[in-house]
């Protein structure tokens, strides 16, 4: 089993503060998102997040989390994902010829955004490093609807739909072939 690496470790909790199944969302006040950015390292503890800075992370990670959630032969809702393109174009990273041979960081925030803008860049590095390598297609997020966790793919051949087999694809399993079951009963009937 792969270990993702901390881009897509830091794009998977993002993605992951909404609980589809639970109803709830770790972000939903600019307080708890500046807890959560300071829990990872990326904002000071008592830096405050005002509500447009709030509402433009909202509109990144409700991009993201559509983009993950496409599979083979869906389409995506192309309003969220503008939505997010737009949230990146105010969110600007910079490339850097300093340091990168040794450092390896080539990407930084642009020097100009405020400490709360440049810790949401921080994210938009973290999406740039997952699309960049290719790594962005190992981050799905679970087909069944119910759940929509996001989930680092270690499978070899990068086809695992669900977060979890035992629970959300037996789910899946147990509604086909219940479905199944219908329609065969339904072929009886005279």
């Amino acid at each position: 089993m792969s270990e993702a690496p901390a881009s897509a470790q830091l794009i998977e909790a993002f993605a992951n503060t909404v609980d589809v199944e639970l109803g709830t969302d770790e972000l939903a006040t600019p307080g708890a998102l500046s807890a959560w950015l300071a829990d990872r390292s990326l904002l000071d503890r008592e830096r405050r997040i005002g509500a447009e800075d709030h509402a433009l992370c909202l509109r990144l990670r409700t991009g993201i989390r559509e983009e993950l959630g496409v599979n083979v032969g869906d389409t995506a809702d192309a309003a969220l994902l503008a939505g997010a393109d737009e949230a990146l174009r105010e969110l600007p990273v910079l490339i850097t010829v300093r340091g990168a041979c040794r450092d390896g960081g080539v990407l930084s925030p642009a020097a100009d955004l405020t400490p709360v803008r440049k810790a949401l860049a921080g994210l938009a590095i973290a999406w740039s490093e997952l699309v960049v390598t290719g790594e962005a297609v190992r981050l799905k997020r679970c087909a069944e609807h119910a759940c929509a966790w996001v989930f680092w793919d270690v499978s070899k051949n990068r086809s695992r739909r669900w977060c979890s087999m035992r629970v959300c694809g037996n789910r899946a399993k147990a509604r086909r072939h219940s479905a199944k079951q219908a329609a065969v009963a339904a072929d009886r009937q005279p």
